[in-house]
């Protein structure tokens, strides 16, 4: 697999020093605001970064179980997002207990009934903190078994990474050997990747998020939940071939316009998809009009929703976090659907690569409109400040550092020279 041989190199000053700018403000906001708010925000970006970056591996996964050929690099870039699965781990293990206190308010003291057993720290923790740390193992023998074909070279002759790439690369056998190994155990891995996302992951959902609100419950959420993911993970990737395409050697010949129209139709198809799954949960509890049912969907998308007509009222946008929940649909599922309605948008890298930011941005306004309403449901902006911002902001600049060297240490170019 000398095509993919390993070239560690350096990042390149200004972005490294945009990614320690934007950690810096990170810390800043951390350390000024009130500690309801700080973490608060801090499990909002947990939960943003650490489930797109899981369902990216899942996304590789998928391309491996299914054989796709038209992939290429794309899967590798998918792979690099991964890389923040450890430390999504480790966030977990921080952010729940020091924050926990402040996110799972509504139980942490007491959970209503019939959830006084299933909803306490103890159990909470231990199992969530399981499930994170099985994933991270997982994702690390995956990345191992993807990446070992490509790093012989480097362990032999390059001095960054040496020591990771002579433990990853022990016991070789040869580089034809080496690659069939490798892929017949990803073909082994990619399923119970896939599956525990699917699985494991729904425990997540249900417990770092659906039980902020302990008395509501929906038996879909949890898938809803992790499509939002997966759908973020893809149009993370797309935004990433396109910006290499522009900006770096030998990726405009990777990621052509017949891969830029694949991207496309994933993130236009997968939008519907999410829709789907969010229309089947909100037309069940509509229709239903139960208490403990719709008032989760009042806290967000207002009275108007809920009405037995659905004619429109502005004065109702008004109400807390409307405006929010509006935005993040808009994002989510209206700019990608009708944007990338046609071929031609698909295979534009300035269309693709924008409507891939819309749908990143909407996601994280919807992770927002899941958590904050559920914990200061009277304040439509509580989500909105310079503690939230700046934390948010040091999230992405870690997020975007983590995979800046993991993708300038494991190789994603067929080619023997990149930048």
């Amino acid at each position: 697999m000398s095509a993919y041989a390993a070239n560690p190199r350096d990042i390149p000053a200004p972005l490294l020093g945009a990614c320690i700018g934007l950690i810096a403000v990170g810390l800043v906001a951390f350390a000024l605001g009130d500690a309801a708010t700080v973490w608060r925000a801090f499990h909002v970006n947990f939960l943003y970064f650490g489930t797109f970056a899981q369902a990216a591996l899942v996304l590789s996964g998928a391309l491996v179980i299914v054989g796709a050929r038209w992939a290429g690099p794309v899967r590798f870039v998918a792979e690099g997002f991964a890389a923040w699965v450890p430390i999504s781990f480790v966030l977990f293990l921080v952010g729940n207990y020091f924050g926990g206190e402040y996110v799972h308010q509504n139980w942490i003291h007491g959970a209503p009934y019939p959830k006084e057993e299933w909803l306490t720290f103890g159990r909470v923790y231990s199992v969530d903190g399981a499930v994170m740390l099985w994933m991270t193992l997982l994702t690390l023998a995956y990345l191992k078994a993807s990446f070992r074909p490509s790093l012989k070279s480097a362990a032999d002759g390059s001095p960054r990474a040496k020591g990771l790439f002579e433990r990853w690369t022990a016991n070789w056998r040869g580089d034809e050997a080496e690659e069939e190994a490798s892929l017949a155990r990803l073909r082994t891995l990619a399923p119970i990747v896939c599956l525990s996302y699917a699985f494991l992951y729904t425990v997540i959902a249900f417990d770092q998020v659906m039980s902020l609100t302990p008395t509501w419950f929906s038996n879909i959420f949890g898938w809803y939940y992790l499509w939002g993911g997966f759908l973020s993970a893809v149009a993370a990737t797309a935004l990433v071939c396109v910006l290499l395409r522009a900006t770096t050697p030998g990726w405009a010949e990777q990621v052509t316009r017949p891969r830029m129209h694949d991207l496309g139709k994933m993130i236009f198809a997968f939008s519907i998809f999410w829709m789907y799954l969010f229309f089947s949960q909100y037309i069940v509890i509509w229709y239903g009009n139960l208490p403990e049912e719709t008032q989760f969907f009042e806290a967000r998308l207002g009275s108007q929703f809920l009405q037995d007509s659905w004619f429109w009222v502005w004065a109702n946008l008004d109400e807390p976090y409307v405006k929010l929940s509006l935005s993040a649909w808009v994002g989510c599922w209206i700019v990608p659907f009708w944007v990338l309605l046609g071929q031609e948008p698909k295979k534009t890298p300035v269309i693709l690569g924008g409507v891939a930011c819309f749908v990143l941005a909407g996601f994280w306004l919807e992770r927002n409109a899941l958590v904050w309403p559920s914990l200061v449901p009277e304040d439509g902006m509580a989500w909105l400040g310079f503690t939230q911002i700046g934390i948010a902001l040091g999230f992405l600049g870690a997020f975007t550092l983590v995979y800046l060297v993991f993708s300038r240490i494991f190789p994603t170019l067929p080619l023997p020279e990149r930048s």
